[in-house]
């Protein structure tokens, strides 16, 4: 391995003379007191400063080669990585020089983390990007120092995330390993930014087709049965493949594991429901208010399951108002509610139009109107249906038979209403 080597600085009549750094290896700490460090450092930071990297060049490894420990508070080690960055990519830049940089800021990164901890996880990483761009090592050493990088910060970018996973995407041929942790990395990737499409995408590219990649993440499940974090990366690639079956027998596993994790519930009762399983979904919901009791979605979702699956209105109405109650200004509950009055309606018609079934349409439109005035995403549709009711409700010819004046109120009950409980005000 070829380092940049700095001959030792002589001082004569007071010049600093400075020898070229392109001779070989000598990365040994020496003190030589005959140099003048204060000096030196600050030519070094003011050359750095200045932009002026082949200046700094030789001041820089004068402080590195003679006593670094003094002036670790400025941070020479990454001042000097920037400098042979600099050098190395400047066309300027001799051939063999190019070379020997190449070498020597591994041993800048290996200095920067013994000398300071606080920044070994900066060097880190760009040790390992630097021997993936730079060197032509063997996969599996590159691949040795990302994986310490990550351990070292698991809050790395994005960018040196997807560098490993690249690697392991190229040499996913080579062996069954590769592939187990090129799938681990790019589903980490999807659920740190669920909206970045490219992910998925990269994740396919590990398997000719989505079934054959599911079948993949099956197998490394089954090799280690008790690995919660393998049955979660099954349960969510069927999920996105709309293999239910699976993702059920997957979250079913991760939910008596783990059984206060709010993700695994969640997807448990999608799937149910999505199987038509509606009492376990219900029961999956249960669990999921019961451990969030302040969610307004785990309230509607169930509500929309007694109302849709199982026609009980008037339990579905219960859990929308709960819902209204996590968040009053949430227009959603009211609009389903509305709904709720319109099927009692078309339910309870028996072939005859009567004055208490006009009343229900518009205790409907009364509360599609609530719905509206909270100017949500469902204002619009709320006021199309209060406009479609219009026929529906009563007239004032209804009010005049009956003897009813304006504010007069008439109560919901009768037929198949008396669940209902609400009065309508006369306008």
């Amino acid at each position: 391995m070829k380092l940049i080597k700095l001959i030792p600085i002589v001082m004569l009549f007071c010049v600093s003379l400075v020898a070229s750094p392109l001779k070989g290896a000598n990365t040994e700490t020496v003190a030589d007191s005959s140099v003048n460090l204060m000096e030196q450092f600050s030519l070094f930071y003011e050359y750095h400063r200045n932009k002026d990297f082949v200046s700094a060049e030789p001041y820089g490894w004068t402080i590195l080669h003679t006593d670094p420990d003094k002036f670790l508070k400025y941070r020479p080690y990454k001042k000097m990585e920037d400098i042979l960055w600099y050098l190395h990519d400047s066309s300027g830049t001799a051939p063999e020089k190019v070379e020997a940089i190449k070498d020597t800021i591994l041993w800048i990164y290996d200095q920067g983390m013994a000398k300071n901890p606080d920044r070994a996880k900066y060097f880190q990483i760009k040790k390992a990007y630097v021997s993936e761009i730079w060197h032509e090592f063997p996969v599996e050493r590159v691949v040795a120092e990302y994986e310490k990088a990550i351990e070292m910060d698991p809050e790395l970018t994005t960018f040196y995330y997807d560098r490993l996973g690249r690697i392991f995407l190229r040499n996913k041929d080579e062996n069954t390993d590769n592939i187990m942790k090129g799938l681990k990395v790019y589903t980490f990737l999807s659920e740190r930014e669920p909206d970045n499409a490219l992910w998925p995408e990269l994740l396919t590219r590990f398997a000719d087709d989505p079934e054959e990649l599911e079948k993949i993440y099956k197998d490394i499940w089954e090799l280690d049965k008790e690995n919660t974090e393998k049955a979660y990366q099954y349960a969510s690639l069927s999920f996105r493949n709309e293999n239910y079956v699976s993702a059920i027998e997957a979250f079913e596993f991760l939910t008596e594991k783990a059984p206060e994790v709010i993700n695994y519930w969640a997807q448990l009762a999608t799937a149910y429901d999505k199987m038509e399983n509606t009492e376990k979904s219900v029961e999956a919901y249960k669990t999921l208010i019961e451990l969030q009791p302040d969610n307004r979605d785990n309230y509607a979702n169930i509500a929309i399951i007694y109302f849709k699956k199982l026609g009980q209105l008037s339990v579905a109405r219960s859990y929308l108002q709960k819902a209204s109650n996590a968040d009053p200004d949430w227009d959603y509950p009211y609009y389903i509610e509305a709904q709720l009055y319109e099927q009692a309606a078309r339910d309870c018609f028996s072939g005859k139009f009567e004055f208490i079934d006009k009343c229900v349409y518009q205790l409907a439109v009364d509360t599609y109107r609530k719905a509206r005035s909270k100017g949500g995403s469902y204002a619009g549709p709320a006021g199309d249906r209060v406009n479609a009711l219009r026929s529906s409700t009563p007239q004032q010819e209804d009010f005049f038979f009956r003897k009813l004046n304006s504010g007069d109120k008439v109560k919901i009950e009768g037929k198949c209403y008396d669940w209902i409980g609400r009065s309508i005000t006369i306008p």
